[in-house]
């Protein structure tokens, strides 16, 4: 019996299917043109039906009502998570734990299950940057959230008309180092360079507040531009939300827990 697993971003959508404790290959598509009859299509085949399906999801909610209504027609119930004060081994440190975005938690809760009794920086590089400190404990202590750099770079592109225009037709560089030859390269390796340079930082500012550098988990569609650039410790996890919905649908949240079922 299979367990689908779908984490939807605000421009990309990963999917897998987890075969008793064992996480299938992940598949990931740009979602922006999907209707409810590209989610049937797409992520509930006939010859590997899903027998429950997991969701993380800081999309529209009409991306999720088109999923959802995807469900209902292939007969699976969807578990959309929400974010508790405490669940699979994470405590949030948020005041107001519903405002942490789903995707943060069930990341938190793969990179603790991945690293137990570690400090970790936990860094999502998708249309937005999350940074979220961990401890050794599973306690959440906060997080930071910046453009990611694609985002830097199509900000300035559409906000300056003169750099817009020097930027046409320009390479796009993507080596590591800082300083470009080019518009285009200068954007994008600024963008990026600020966006490790932060993430240094942030490696910095925990081992202030905890007494001890934690490792940095990358996941996102970004993070593997920015990896190259950082100088702190780090390791690439491109399924980390995955893994975290994993380990909820293994651990099947009690009630009260991550999770409600989409009616709508």
């Amino acid at each position: 019996m299979a367990v689908l697993l779908v984490d939807i971003g605000n421009t990309r959508i990963k999917w897998a299917r987890m075969y008793g404790p064992r996480l299938g290959r992940s598949q990931a598509a740009m979602h922006s043109a999907w209707s409810s009859a590209t989610y049937a299509r797409r992520l509930f085949d006939r010859r590997a039906h899903p027998t429950s399906l997991w969701v993380t999801s800081v999309a529209a909610p009409r991306v999720n009502r088109a999923l959802a209504a995807a469900a209902r027609r292939a007969g699976v119930a969807a578990r959309f998570v929400t974010v508790p004060r405490r669940g699979a081994g994470v405590k949030v440190g948020y005041l107001e734990p519903w405002r942490l975005g789903s995707d943060r938690f069930v990341a938190a809760v793969g990179a603790h299950e991945l690293l137990p009794h570690s400090p970790v920086c936990v860094v999502g590089v998708g249309t937005a940057m999350t940074i979220d400190l961990l401890d050794g404990d599973g306690r959440h202590h906060g997080g930071v959230i910046v453009p990611a750099p694609a985002l830097m770079v199509d900000t300035l592109l559409a906000r300056t008309h003169g750099i817009q225009r020097r930027a046409q037709g320009g390479r796009r560089g993507g080596g590591p180092r800082l300083f470009a030859r080019s518009t285009r390269a200068g954007l994008v390796q600024g963008a990026r360079h600020a966006a490790a340079a932060l993430i240094d930082r942030a490696a910095e500012e925990a081992r202030s507040l905890l007494g001890r550098k934690p490792l940095v988990v990358l996941t996102g569609g970004q993070a593997a531009a920015v990896r190259p650039l950082l100088r702190s410790p780090c390791v690439l996890v491109p399924d980390l939300v995955l893994r975290g919905l994993a380990v909820l649908a293994r651990g099947e949240a009690s009630p009260g827990g991550p999770l409600r079922n989409h009616a709508s």
